[in-house]
């Protein structure tokens, strides 16, 4: 009897715990799918959030939906401020720099060296002969070997030609300029681009890189173009001699020059000494003979008045000119008859022979 009822009473109270586990499973359910719908809501709203992104004062920027641009023409761009845009995958932003300046090297045409040596300033060893495997070079117009390279400065002024006309527009410009220092380097001689013709070599340079970028239609402008060449290693020697020759040269032609310039200065002086002294007299003399031939035409009226007196005066005064420092004076008179004297002068005459002395 009692084990009958103890019966009835587990199984009275057996549905009552099964409610309560269930009602508490629910609970846990309902309380975990809404921390699972939270953290949903706040995956999608990171997920959003994440598209959100700034394009710099110095930058454009462009959103590629499945790689090709969202907009048309120059809607394409973005300019600087905050956007946003569906998050990668889906989206894709590529920000360009517009006016910040890049920089790209030439990769031919320089001996074998690596990053680290570049930067601390060391050079391995030259070899005996250049290995073309890692040594670069270009051939001038007079058949010799140089190693030159450059570095092309330029800004990106078409950022939709530059971004999606080429895969790699750095790469493309690189290659450019590859080019361009090849080729110019065939048509210069090796003189020319070592010491005579360095600015027109690299002016050439970077002519024949602006041709090529404007035929690709590339979108960049170029700034700056600098160009550096040395002799191959192997031949430092010869080419050191060479230059010191040249130089010896130089100044042999310089001091020349110098000394030319001394004596053409020098002459130069000497006749402008010589025709202000000239002009001096030609202008002095002028001056006396117009000042005689003033006089000259105020005697005449004299001589016109009385012309033996006159002639008379100026004889006196002719001779009183001629006769002032004479030790002899003589004055002949006039003839009674009024024929001329005649003065016999006795010239060299020997002198007289000594009295002999009296005798006491």
């Amino acid at each position: 009897m009692s084990d009958e009822h103890e019966h009835h009473d587990h199984a009275h109270d057996a549905p009552e715990t099964q409610d309560a586990g269930s009602q508490a499973l629910a609970e846990a359910l309902h309380s975990s799918f809404a921390i699972v719908k939270i953290v949903m809501a706040l995956m999608v709203l990171a997920f959003f959030s994440s598209g959100f992104f700034t394009v710099g004062p110095q930058e454009k920027a462009v959103i590629l939906r499945f790689g090709k641009p969202v907009g048309e023409g120059q809607q394409v761009l973005l300019n600087a401020g905050l956007h946003w845009s569906l998050p990668y995958p889906i989206d894709e932003v590529v920000k360009i720099p517009i006016t910040e300046q890049q920089i790209v090297s030439s990769t031919v045409g320089w001996y074998f060296t690596t990053p680290e040596q570049e930067l601390s300033g060391e050079e391995i060893p030259a070899g005996a002969t250049l290995n073309p495997a890692i040594d670069g070079y270009v051939l001038t117009a007079d058949r010799n070997i140089l190693h030159t390279r450059a570095t092309l400065r330029y800004h990106i002024d078409d950022p939709i030609s530059y971004v999606f006309n080429f895969a790699a527009a750095s790469n493309t410009v690189q290659n450019a300029l590859n080019n361009a220092l090849v080729f110019t380097a065939a048509g210069f001689n090796v003189d020319d681009i070592l010491l005579n013709k360095q600015n027109e070599f690299r002016e050439a340079v970077q002519q024949r890189v602006t041709d090529l970028v404007e035929q690709e239609q590339l979108g960049i402008v170029i700034e700056q173009c600098d160009v550096e060449s040395r002799p191959p290693r192997q031949l430092q020697n010869v080419f050191s001699q060479v230059t010191d020759a040249r130089e010896n040269r130089n100044k042999a032609l310089i001091d020349a020059h110098s000394y030319e310039n001394q004596v053409t200065n020098n002459a130069g002086a000497q006749a402008v000494s010589i025709i202000d002294v000239a002009e001096a007299d030609r202008t002095n003399y002028v001056a006396s003979i117009t000042a005689e031939a003033s006089a000259f035409t105020n005697l005449l009226a004299k001589y016109e008045s009385n012309p033996n007196l006159f002639a008379q005066q100026m004889l006196v005064q002719t001779m009183g000119q001629v006769l002032t420092n004479v030790q002899d004076k003589i004055y002949l008179p006039q003839r009674a008859d009024g024929k001329p004297r005649e003065l016999r002068l006795m010239l060299n005459r020997e002198p007289p022979e000594p009295k002999p002395a009296a005798t006491p």
